[in-house]
Formats: C-alpha cells, sequence, structure tokens
C-alpha cells in the first residue's frame, strides 16, 4: 500500500482555504509531429510570434475577469506542442503579466516543456532569465533505435548534452521517458531505466506507451503492425518501474511520475487533486470553483477554448478570448473528478472532504464494488481517515475499477 503523506490526512485540505490555484499557457506549434502524439499540436514552419502572443495575453486578462476571487498563482506551466519553440521574451511577457493579472506565491513553481536539442536547451537558458524555474525535458528514451520509432528528431547524444546544458541553470529538472515498446524485454527496460535513474534527477516521468485514437500508430495498428508491449508484458515492466525507482529515491507520487520528496510537480498536483486553474491557449481547458463558504461550494466551472490555431486567433482577435466551451459542473461530476483523479496518487482521496463539497457518498460511489476491491487488496480504505487509496496492484486496474465504482 502506498504511504499517505501527512498534508492529505486533514479532510479540509480540499476546501478553499488551503486549495491550490494554477495557469497553463498553450504554445501549439511543432516542427514536426510525433506518431504517438494526440496532444492539440500543429506542424508548422513559420509563427506569427506576435500576434500569437498578444492573443495569449488578452485571453488571460478576460480569464482573469471571469474569477469572482482566487489565491495567488502557485504554479504557471508552459506546455504544447513544442513550448521551447516559443521567443524567450513572450515567455517573460506572459509570466510579467500574469504576475500583474493574479499575483505570484512566494514559491510559485514556473515549468516549460522542452525537446532536447542544443537549439532548445539554449533558449532555456533564456527562459530561466525569463523566470522559469523548472524544465520538463521530452528525453523519450535513451536508446536510438527507439527514437527514431517514436519519430524523435534528436539522438540520445543529443538528448544528455542538452540535460547537461538545462541543469547548469535550472535546480528543478524532470524527464519524460517512455517504455513497452514493441518487443522490448525486462532487461532492456531495467538497464535503461538505471541510466536514467544513474542522472541523479528529482523527477522522472515514466510512461507506457500507449496507442491513442486519431493518431498515425493507431492507424499503423489497426492495419495489424504491433505498435505497443502487451498488456501482461508491459504490467511486468511497470512492477519493475516502481521498484527500481523506489529503490533509488524516486517513489511514485502519482502512477506514471517519481520524484523525491520536495521535487514533485506542483502544477500537475492541481489536476490530480482537481483544484483552481485557468488555460489559455488553443485547445486549454481551465477549472475553477465559485464558493458560498468554505462548507458550500455553489457551482464548478468548466472551460474549454478552440483548438484550431487560425479560429483561436480569429476568435481572440473578435471578442477578446478563444472560448468554445463553458460549463457548469454538476456536483456528482466534480465527485467523479476527485475520485478518478485522486486515486492515481500516492496518497489517494479523502471521502470525507469530497462528500463536503459534492454531496452524500452514496450519490457518486457505489460502495459495495469499493469493498469488493479492497477485499482484493486493490484498494484500502482507512476508516479512521476517511482515505481510499489504490495499491500496487490496483495501480494496474485503475480504469476498470474507476468504471465499477462510479455512480
Amino acid at each position: 500500500m502506498y504511504k499517505l503523506e501527512p498534508y492529505q490526512k486533514d479532510p479540509a485540505s480540499c476546501l478553499p482555504s488551503d486549495r491550490k490555484f494554477g495557469l497553463y499557457v498553450h504554445w501549439p506549434f511543432c516542427r514536426a509531429k510525433c506518431p504517438y502524439c494526440d496532444f492539440n499540436s500543429h506542424v508548422r514552419t513559420t509563427v506569427d510570434e506576435k500576434a500569437f502572443g498578444n492573443a495569449l495575453l488578452t485571453e488571460m486578462t478576460h480569464m482573469a475577469s471571469l474569477l469572482p476571487e482566487h489565491p495567488s498563482l502557485s504554479s504557471l506551466f508552459f506546455g504544447g506542442g513544442t513550448p521551447s519553440l516559443m521567443p524567450p521574451w513572450l515567455v517573460e511577457q506572459l509570466i510579467i503579466h500574469a504576475q500583474n493579472l493574479f499575483g505570484f506565491a512566494t514559491d510559485i513553481e514556473i515549468t516549460a516543456e522542452a525537446n532536447p536539442t542544443s537549439t532548445e536547451a539554449k533558449s532555456m537558458l533564456e527562459f530561466r532569465q525569463a523566470g522559469v524555474n523548472r524544465v520538463s525535458i521530452g528525453v523519450q528514451s535513451l536508446d536510438d533505435a527507439n527514437l527514431r520509432f517514436l519519430g524523435r528528431e534528436h539522438s540520445v547524444k543529443d538528448a544528455l548534452a542538452a540535460l547537461d546544458s538545462v541543469r547548469t541553470a535550472f535546480d528543478r529538472v524532470s524527464i519524460d521517458l517512455i517504455y513497452a515498446f514493441p518487443g522490448q524485454s525486462a532487461k532492456a527496460w531495467s538497464t535503461m531505466l538505471g541510466e536514467a535513474l544513474s542522472l541523479g534527477l528529482g523527477h522522472l516521468s515514466l510512461y507506457q506507451l500507449t496507442i491513442e485514437a486519431g493518431t498515425i500508430f493507431h492507424t499503423r495498428q489497426r492495419k495489424g503492425e504491433m505498435m505497443a508491449l502487451d498488456d501482461d508484458r508491459a504490467a511486468d515492466l511497470y512492477e519493475i518501474t516502481q521498484g527500481m525507482a523506489t529503490s533509488a529515491g524516486l517513489p511514485a507520487y502519482e502512477i506514471s511520475n517519481h520524484a523525491t520528496i520536495g521535487q514533485e510537480c506542483r502544477h500537475n498536483l492541481n489536476y490530480w487533486r482537481t483544484a483552481d486553474w485557468i488555460g489559455v491557449g488553443p485547445g486549454a481547458h481551465g477549472r475553477f470553483a465559485v464558493y458560498e463558504s468554505k462548507q458550500r461550494c455553489l457551482s464548478r466551472t468548466a472551460i474549454t477554448t478552440r483548438r484550431s490555431p487560425a479560429r483561436w486567433l480569429n476568435a481572440v482577435n473578435t471578442i477578446g478570448h478563444g472560448i468554445e466551451k463553458k460549463e457548469i459542473d454538476t456536483p456528482r461530476d466534480w465527485a467523479h473528478e476527485m475520485v478518478m483523479m485522486g486515486l492515481r496518487l500516492r496518497d489517494g482521496i479523502h471521502l470525507d472532504a469530497i462528500k463536503t463539497l459534492c454531496g452524500p457518498i452514496e450519490s457518486w460511489l457505489d460502495f459495495s464494488a469499493v469493498d469488493q476491491y479492497v477485499d482484493c487488496g486493490w484498494l484500502h480504505h482507512e476508516h479512521e481517515t476517511s482515505s481510499l487509496v489504490t495499491t500496487s496492484d490496483g495501480c494496474l486496474r485503475l480504469n476498470h475499477i474507476l468504471s465499477t465504482i462510479l455512480r
């Protein structure tokens, strides 16, 4: 069973006085489309950086006007696409504008995603001067054959050189790695993971290769190609991952994310804890709650912007924002989100806290199914603290568990 962290033992930790507030900025442009990627990314050889930059600033101002009140920003995340292709002057403008609109917590985390090329590593050094203090590098593999399979433009040598460069300026650096390639053996993955752990980083994101609808890999799989490892062998690699990372001092704080104490990605924790954030840029999402009191949530708003960069830009220039959909979540919708996201975390969820915000437990959770999975050893229910935690065995079956326990 995963150990519960002290800060989550109090159910009030999910309530307004302790809730965090984040900002996500989406830069949708890439030099090439990776065949496994289903993110809202678009290949462009040229981008009107000034026009898109002004539109991001404009939409950020509009989003701020929708919030009745909020704490200072605890995190800001530049994602994509490939945000390391953004000009550093624009990153600086966006950071300054965000600080003027929302205010910054004293320990704000400002993350940018980057590709491991020498050009983008150099940009990251300029991003540091602009105010970015954490970098997530999409290394994806420490094997050149795997990188070619993934359609990546860099080599292992490029990745390690870029990582060395970035680490001279940033104390907080994470890398992404993908595993469970077709035919990948336990020995091959163990060797690669050992190399990654030997780098001495405080954070690793370790993802199983999944084939998403709408991707090139999905098309190839439908034609009969084997694009990923079968489930049983992938589960073996997952267990190897957990054991090796934990032994190296980087236990999983989320199913696919590992960190030393204090190095967890605060922005992503905001998502997994279903706190509040706004998103700007094409295809960005936001979620924020409106409270009547500490005991009563009036509503939670979900916002999505237009996915097409051209249509988003036109909308922002015309009406000041690119919002395509704005919905009010029902209490059950929010409860479901808390359960689905929170059970991914090492510290799980607190049922009393969700009940306080979303109403009676029986309206959104099937306790007979929960008890069944507790008996199976897939969930752990601590009655004294009202906590529900996914066990190591349960993590391999979380999608099935969720499909059964949510009413």
